[in-house]
């Protein structure tokens, strides 16, 4: 594992950022966005004024992950939130997504989310639907075909869940 330092995102940050999203979006294999998003989308979407957005930085200065903390629902279902992470290439299996999570999971209980959820990930990325599960999020939906990998074709998009009220991370 890699020391990080992760922080709020700035608008010195977008390069980096726009390095790592890019890639990730444009493969088209974890995230059901549109693959060919302009960069001004992208950046408009990742640092949406719905989103706190977060980077892990390096001791060296290299970004080398980002991610989102935000609302899932408005009203009644507004203690709950939703994030959204990626990691750049040469982060891939470097602990950078376990201190995201574990970070992004003090961040919500620090600003009261009770909950956590997250809406739509891809079965077949089965590194972080491992790392998620070991941090204690439990798989409470499945969506049969409904993403289309550009790769496998359809596969399943999982629901998964965690409360925040026990106070672990």
């Amino acid at each position: 594992m890699v020391a990080l330092i992760i922080r709020l995102a700035t608008e010195a940050d977008h390069v980096a950022v726009l390095g790592i999203v890019m890639p990730v979006i444009r493969a088209g294999e974890t995230y059901a966005l549109d693959r060919d998003m302009t960069e001004p989308a992208v950046l408009a979407y990742w640092f949406g004024a719905d989103k706190q957005t977060f980077v892990a930085q390096a001791e060296d200065g290299a970004i080398l992950g980002t991610y989102y903390l935000r609302r899932n629902q408005p009203g009644g279902g507004r203690h709950v939130c939703n994030c959204g992470y990626m990691t750049s290439s040469m982060a891939t299996g470097k602990g950078v997504a376990r201190a995201m999570c574990l970070h992004s999971l003090e961040q919500a209980r620090a600003q009261g989310f009770r909950a956590m959820q997250f809406n739509f990930v891809v079965s077949s990325n089965t590194r972080a639907v491992g790392l998620w599960k070991s941090l204690g999020f439990a798989e409470v939906g499945r969506l049969p075909g409904a993403f289309d990998h550009p790769h496998l074709g359809s596969v399943d998009a999982l629901v998964l869940f965690r409360s925040l009220a026990d106070g672990m991370v």
